[in-house]
């Protein structure tokens, strides 16, 4: 833990917002679970992230509040669980006056959990779903959300649970954190076009004065 925290403290949260020019702003998301993570109680273990026009705002690792029997039911279950954020999130962007882009992209890696999120037939292995996860079907069909397959080196909220090669896990993290020189640089950068967009504004204005 301390050589973690000595080799990495140079790297902190990426938190910078894309310039959308008036366009909707756009929310994002990825679930992903370690199927019967737990080895005492067999319990899956959901992680997910969501991101607002690209800057992580919403993540968590949790176990699930029940025993899956299979991979589908547990990414399906991990689905349901960022669906909900997103839906809060959503609530709140709306009480701010945001207006953002629908439908709202989820990004699973598994098949099967998209294809039960999208019909209602009801087979032996998916009876048993419990109906309180059932809701993202009613997003799904009001244009809410849009469940998207990823594949699993692209799903960004893998590294909050799995091992990982070290090029993947830099690739994931290089969209959640980044090091302390790039930080001051884009900032730099951001503060010299803040700058010079002021100084043409003001050009403008003196010369529509003369």
């Amino acid at each position: 833990m301390i050589k973690y925290a000595l080799d990495t403290q140079n790297i902190r949260l990426k938190l910078k917002p894309e310039d959308n020019d008036n366009k909707l702003w756009e929310l994002k998301a990825y679930s992903d679970v370690d199927f019967a993570g737990y080895k005492e109680t067999r319990i899956s273990e959901t992680g997910y992230v969501v991101y607002f026009m690209n800057v992580p705002v919403c993540w968590q690792t949790c176990g699930q509040k029940s025993v899956t029997l299979s991979t589908t039911e547990a990414e399906y279950v991990a689905c349901s669980e960022v669906v909900k954020e997103v839906v809060f999130i959503l609530q709140l962007l709306r009480h701010l006056q945001v207006k953002n882009q629908l439908p709202v992209r989820v990004h699973v890696d598994n098949i099967g959990a998209i294809f039960l999120a999208e019909n209602k037939n009801i087979s032996d292995r998916t009876k048993h779903v419990d109906t309180r996860y059932h809701f993202v079907r009613q997003y799904i069909r009001d244009g809410t959300v849009l469940i998207e397959f990823v594949c699993s080196s692209d799903n960004d909220s893998d590294i909050f649970m799995k091992n990982m090669t070290s090029e993947i896990h830099q690739q994931h993290s290089e969209k959640l954190i980044w090091a302390k020189e790039e930080y001051e640089s884009e900032a730099r950068q951001i503060m010299t076009g803040r700058v010079l967009r002021s100084i043409m504004n003001q050009s403008s204005t003196m010369t529509g004065n003369t």
